[in-house]
């Protein structure tokens, strides 16, 4: 068995021509998400993967061997459950509240621009179809958020981030007293209501 010890996110400062000659390893979330777990990669080399605890493996990431070898890490295809707005009269805003809710349950969830992403609960796609949501069934690869905080989080390319992003700073203003404020409110659009009559089947 080859011992692997170290983990490069997304290959970070490889070459790619080191990389596309390197072995691969395809694993579903179940072993991603562990810090401790054997694989055979792609060469028929047999691993033992000792991690720090807490690691999360991503699709992208690079295992380095004892020995100096290195493994691509491939997202495996897997089932789960794809969510995405009516599309009649759905919104991108109905995603936002199936995130909520989801979110609240706790669920390991993967956000896309367009649709949501998490492993089979047939209750919660009963409770998301009644959102009117249209959730299907598919194989695909599963990258869920990692939190904000944890180690080994879902990184987006953006690199340390310490970029300024020229937001002015906000400013609080303060009321001279007895001179009343004069601040504009706009009522929120009526949302579409899915009653009877509505016309369309989920």
């Amino acid at each position: 068995m080859l011992t692997v010890n170290k983990l490069l996110p997304q290959g970070q400062g490889l070459a790619q021509v080191l990389l596309q000659r390197a072995p691969s390893v395809e694993l579903d979330w179940d072993v991603r998400q562990k810090s401790r777990f054997d694989a055979t990669d792609s060469s028929g080399r047999h691993l033992g993967i000792f991690l720090p605890r807490g690691t999360l493996v991503r699709g992208g990431d690079v295992l380095i061997a004892e020995d100096g070898s290195m493994v691509r890490v491939r997202a495996a295809p897997q089932p789960v459950l794809v969510v995405r707005p009516c599309s009649e009269h759905g919104t991108p805003f109905d995603l936002v509240r199936a995130a909520y809710h989801l979110g609240n349950r706790h669920v390991q969830l993967e956000l896309q621009p367009d649709h949501l992403k998490f492993e089979p609960d047939h209750v919660l796609a009963d409770m998301l179809r009644q959102m009117h949501l249209t959730v299907t069934e598919e194989q695909s690869a599963f990258e869920p958020e990692g939190g904000a905080y944890a180690a080994g989080g879902h990184s987006h390319g953006h690199g340390d981030h310490h970029h300024d992003h020229g937001h002015a700073p906000a400013t609080v203003a303060t009321p001279v007293r007895g001179k009343p404020l004069n601040i504009a409110v706009r009522a929120a659009d009526a949302p579409h209501v899915h009653g009877p009559g509505c016309g369309h089947d989920h």
